[in-house]
């Protein structure tokens, strides 16, 4: 399969690469680096992305931005952060991405723990992961020509520890290689309007 990984240089991003290059076709997209840029927030830098990668069987978008603060001061552009870039621009992935990708083809975004298991300083991550999960689960019953969506909820990682980990005191972290098979299992699997919650 030809497969597109959004953010394909990230943390996950090369987990997932890592797992699935063995098997299929990977073209790596970021916003600087990558095989081809694409700016997730400018539905036209999408279009561009997909023009110039052609027909494709997956797109895994392991990207997203939300600002972590203290709810007191948080504002509304604060909020407009996680809004505009990992929610619409993982929507916008799909909506436009669903014109160019093949019969049968799969979508898998990323959410997070944070949409069931909140904690502080989070309110823009809960509230942009629960929103994307509830999209997941609404596409799925819409998309047409066996097109598929999945999304993949991880748990913090072990390699981010060093950066997150004052704010998930008790939570238990994964390696991104184990966060990988979450993706493997909705690319190449058969299931459609799931949450891979990675534990």
């Amino acid at each position: 399969m030809k497969v597109i990984v959004i953010g394909g240089k990230g943390t996950i991003g090369t987990a997932v690469v890592n797992e699935l290059k063995s098997r299929h076709e990977i073209i790596i997209a970021g916003r600087q680096h990558g095989d081809v840029t694409v700016d997730i927030e400018d539905p036209a830098s999408i279009e561009k992305m997909y023009q110039t990668v052609g027909k494709f069987d997956a797109v895994i978008a392991t990207t997203g931005k939300v600002h972590f603060a203290d709810f007191a001061s948080m504002t509304v552009e604060n909020y407009y952060v996680g809004i505009h870039n990992k929610l619409m621009g993982q929507v916008n992935l799909v909506v436009i991405g669903s014109r160019y990708i093949n019969a049968n083809g799969s979508f898998t975004l990323t959410s997070g723990i944070l949409s069931h298991d909140p904690i502080r300083a989070g309110t823009s991550a809960s509230m942009v992961n629960g929103a994307l999960e509830s999209f997941v689960k609404a596409t799925a019953i819409e998309l047409t020509e066996g097109k598929r969506i999945n999304i993949v909820s991880p748990t913090v990682l072990v390699e981010s520890m060093s950066v997150y980990g004052d704010f998930f005191r008790g939570f238990a972290p994964v390696p991104a290689a184990r966060v990988a098979l979450a993706y493997s299992k909705s690319v190449e699997g058969l299931q459609t309007g799931q949450i891979y919650t990675a534990l």
